[in-house]
C-alpha cells in the first residue's frame, strides 16, 4: 500500500512525463504535494523506488521513470512511448531534453568523524546541502572528515563524507563504525576470523582490530564532497 503523498507523487510525475516527455523538478515535486522542503520530496521519491515504482535512469539529470502504476492506474505503455519518441521532430527532441541537474536538498551534518584514530562522532544540528543527484535511495547524513588515513581511498581532511544509514555493510566496504559505543571512524570494515578489522587507506597506519561486539556499523559511504579554498 502507498501513503497518499506517495500515490499523489507518482500520479504528478506519470502526468508530467506524458505531457512534457520530462520529469518534474524537485522545486515543483515539493510545489505540487505542499511539502515543505525538498528532502521530503527525496523521502517519497526513495520510498518509491525502493518498492519498485518509479526508477532514476542513469547518467541523465533529472530523469525518472515510472516502472509501474497504482492498481487503479496504468502507466503509459512504454512501446507507445518509444513510438512517439520516433517520430518526434529534432526540434522537439531538444525542447524535451533533460535539464541540467540544480536539485539541493539538505541532510544532517553531524559534527567530524575521524579517518585516523578514532574520535569522538558528535551530534549536531546542522545541515549540509547536498545535490540530489549525489544521493540513491535511502536515508543519508553527513560528515566531516578529520585526518588522513583514508587518502589512498581519494578521502581526505575537511572532505564531507555522504553516508548512507544501515547497520550492515559487505565486507571490503567503507563504513562509519561506531567502536565501544564512544568514538566513530571511517574505515575499510573486513572480518577477520571472529573479529572486525577496520583498514585505513594509508600505509602509516596499522589496521584496528576490535571484537564483534565492540564495533556496530552505522553506516557506509556513498559520496564525497569536497571545498576548494
Amino acid at each position: 500500500m502507498l501513503t497518499a503523498k506517495q500515490h499523489e507523487l507518482i500520479r504528478f510525475i506519470q502526468k508530467r512525463l506524458d505531457e512534457t516527455g520530462i520529469s518534474p523538478s524537485f522545486e515543483e515535486m515539493k510545489e505540487a504535494l505542499d511539502l515543505k522542503s525538498k528532502s521530503g520530496v527525496h523521502r517519497l521519491i526513495s520510498a518509491l523506488e525502493e518498492r519498485g515504482f518509479i526508477r532514476r535512469l542513469p547518467n541523465r539529470a533529472r530523469a525518472l521513470e515510472v516502472i509501474r502504476m497504482p492498481e487503479d492506474a496504468t502507466p503509459t505503455p512504454r512501446a507507445t512511448v518509444a513510438a512517439n519518441d520516433a517520430v518526434a521532430s529534432a526540434a522537439d527532441v531538444m525542447r524535451k531534453a533533460p535539464e541540467p541537474a540544480n536539485d539541493v536538498i539538505e541532510i544532517p551534518l553531524h559534527g567530524r568523524i575521524a579517518a585516523g584514530a578514532p574520535i569522538e562522532a558528535l551530534e549536531g544540528q546542522n545541515s549540509l546541502p547536498v545535490p540530489a543527484a549525489l544521493l540513491g535511495p535511502g536515508d543519508h547524513y553527513a560528515l566531516e572528515v578529520s585526518g588522513d588515513s583514508m587518502i589512498e581511498a581519494g578521502i581526505f581532511d575537511g572532505d564531507f563524507a555522504l553516508v548512507k544509514r544501515t547497520e550492515t555493510a559487505r565486507d571490503g566496504e567503507i563504513v562509519v563504525a561506531l567502536v565501544r559505543g564512544e568514538e566513530a571512524t571511517l574505515k575499510y570494515l573486513h572480518k577477520d576470523g571472529g573479529m572486525v578489522r577496520l583498514d585505513p587507506a594509508n600505509p602509516a597506519y596499522d589496521p584496528q582490530v576490535y571484537g564483534p561486539d565492540e564495533v556496530q556499523v552505522q553506516g557506509k559511504l556513498a559520496g564525497l564532497l569536497r571545498r576548494y579554498h
